[in-house]
């Protein structure tokens, strides 16, 4: 079939549907909930609003990095084909075991948890206990219990996985309208929120008591970074982009501006509603506001506003994450049957059922929270590594096509590099534990990255 590429997956999908990728992922929960703990890190609203625009040019500067690599490569795996191409199938195991395991399952677990959170404002009995395991395999040891909530997320990812395993194109499609829905969905909140400020413009003055510093302004970033996460994910449906060379360039760095411009504006619009020491307060800062104008009926809005924006991040996190552990097994460096493709609708069927499952068991364990906090060390490291790649692969393999070319290369990728070690020794310093955690669940893959390497030279 001439819309199939090498890989077996179809080319179906166009600009639009890969914008809708970036800008749907990463739009989530985060700009209804971190701009309450930023502030407490640095203590002023216009500090704030700075750290928006650096963790949004610092994204930026990654999606142009990206952009070269996954037009010179448009394979599906994004990051994994990366690494595995500029520094050999070590690296592109180890983001591919990282992402499986945690990255990707434990981010759709929490998303999908996160979207109960809300729906329980309206069905308060998914708080109820539906059934209890008086054994210490529960959060922080204590016994296991499962709450209508949890089946509930778990009904949410099951949906969005049959969703995506009847074709990229549909999946494509809803990313694309449930995008278009949070957009416009944020968009009225920020109208309404500059709309009722009126003179509050001055209450960008007010400030609290904070971290400060050096350690606050990178505690600031990575709660920042935490809502922009998610830029990088259209690479890795590059294959089933109609026309990667042209296309893949445009979402990521569209995309990117988009979801600043939002974000900007939202955050302006919280901070003239309300002061800083209210924002410091509340733990869901959009609702805070919208209840202040139209009282439960606002929050409520708000509520349904966030679930269609999580809706969107799973769909897009679970149809872009599935061809992680597919290109791992296309190489034979993971379980064969995760790189089944499905006859008629042309899907990496087994792997999106895999993700959604293993997602699925982090909701009901209720560690993900944990594994994921433990995670976002190596993550960046591995971010800083794929960008670095760029600056590699010009050195090893120089008559590579390259159809984009990073803008202001070498300083670009040079710069977010810089950053992201910037952070990691931040994050090192301030969460020693978690970090060190991270990197040992990254470091436990390296005997099968072994046990794999000698069964796919047999």
């Amino acid at each position: 079939m001439a819309d199939l590429a090498p890989d077996g997956l179809r080319r179906v999908l166009g600009v639009w549907s890969a914008v809708s990728i970036v800008v749907g992922t990463i739009i989530g929960s985060g700009i209804f909930l971190v701009p309450s703990s930023m502030i407490q890190h640095v203590g002023s609203p216009k500090t704030v609003l700075l750290i928006w625009v650096f963790g949004g040019l610092l994204s930026l500067a990654g999606a142009l990095s990206y952009a070269e690599l996954a037009t010179a490569m448009p394979a599906a795996g994004g990051e994994y084909v990366f690494l595995r191409e500029g520094y050999g199938r070590f690296w592109g195991f180890l983001y591919n075991w990282t992402m499986t395991w945690v990255g990707k399952s434990g981010g759709v677990a929490a998303m999908a948890t996160g979207f109960t959170y809300y729906l329980a404002n309206f069905i308060p009995e998914f708080d109820i206990v539906v059934y209890r395991i008086d054994a210490p395999i529960g959060p922080h040891g204590g016994p296991l219990e499962i709450t209508y909530g949890q089946l509930a997320a778990i009904g949410v990812i099951a949906s969005l996985a049959f969703i995506n395993y009847f074709g990229v194109q549909v999946g494509g499609r809803v990313q694309v309208g449930v995008t278009a829905a949070k957009v416009g969905l944020i968009l009225a909140i920020v109208v309404i929120g500059l709309a009722w400020s009126g003179s509050g413009a001055a209450k960008l003055s007010t400030r609290v008591p904070a971290t400060g510093g050096l350690t606050g302004f990178f505690a600031a970033l990575v709660a920042a970074l935490w809502a922009y996460d998610g830029w990088n994910n259209a690479p890795m449906v590059a294959s089933e982009v109609r026309h990667p060379q042209r296309d893949l360039p445009r979402a990521l760095i569209g995309g990117v501006l988009l979801v600043m411009g939002v974000y900007l504006l939202a955050n302006l619009a919280y901070f003239c509603a309300l002061s800083a020491p209210e924002i410091a307060a509340s733990d869901r800062v959009a609702a805070t506001m919208m209840e202040r104008i139209f009282g439960p009926a606002g929050a409520a809005a708000v509520s349904i506003a966030a679930m269609v924006s999580i809706y969107g991040a799973i769909n897009g996190s679970l149809l872009s994450g599935a061809r992680i552990p597919y290109a791992a097994a296309r190489d034979g460096m993971f379980f064969r049957f995760l790189a089944y493709v499905h006859p008629v609708h042309r899907t990496p069927s087994a792997s999106i059922f895999a993700l959604a499952g293993l997602a699925s068991v982090l909701v009901l364990s209720g560690r993900f929270e944990q594994l994921f906090t433990y995670v976002i060390f190596a993550e960046w490291l591995l971010y800083g590594l794929t960008a670095a790649a760029v600056i590699v692969l010009r050195a090893r393999r120089p008559d590579m096509p390259r159809p984009y070319r990073t803008l202001g290369y070498p300083v670009v990728p040079v710069l977010f590099c810089i950053v992201a070690a910037g952070l990691l020794i931040s994050t090192l310093a301030t969460s020693p534990r978690e970090s060190l955690m991270g990197l040992t669940l990254v470091l436990a893959g390296i005997p099968f990255y072994f046990y794999w390497k000698r069964r796919s030279l047999v």
